[in-house]
């Protein structure tokens, strides 16, 4: 069972409340990892267009970036985007992943 808790905090509730509430919402979900990743498959990030945000897909290691990119799928209505880092990726490094592994995040518009 799950309690009102966990549901209050789950960026996929908070998505379908926030676009209930009229805001304009993308997610971002790591969907691969290779070696030593933060965070599992699976793990989410919300974002409105204002930027705020609920959910981590690395532990704080490239939200910024995460966030950045997903605030223009929503301001450009466009298709989704794949980003990937890694310790050889120069973006990865600025972001800041440096746990020797590698992740695959997939950024979506989800509002419309």
């Amino acid at each position: 069972m799950v309690s009102a808790w966990m549901e209050a905090g789950d960026p996929l509730v908070i998505a379908q409340r926030w676009a209930g509430e009229g805001r304009r919402v993308a997610l971002a979900t790591v969907i691969d990892t290779w070696g030593s990743a933060p965070r599992p498959r699976g793990s989410h990030l919300v974002v409105d267009q204002d930027g705020n945000f609920e959910g981590s897909v690395s532990g704080g290691c490239v939200e910024s970036e995460v966030i950045t990119q997903a605030i223009e799928v929503i301001e450009t209505g466009g298709a989704g985007r794949l980003l990937e880092f890694g310790v050889s990726n120069e973006t990865a490094w600025r972001a800041g992943l440096s746990c020797g592994g590698r992740i695959s995040v997939f950024v979506q518009d989800v509002a419309h």
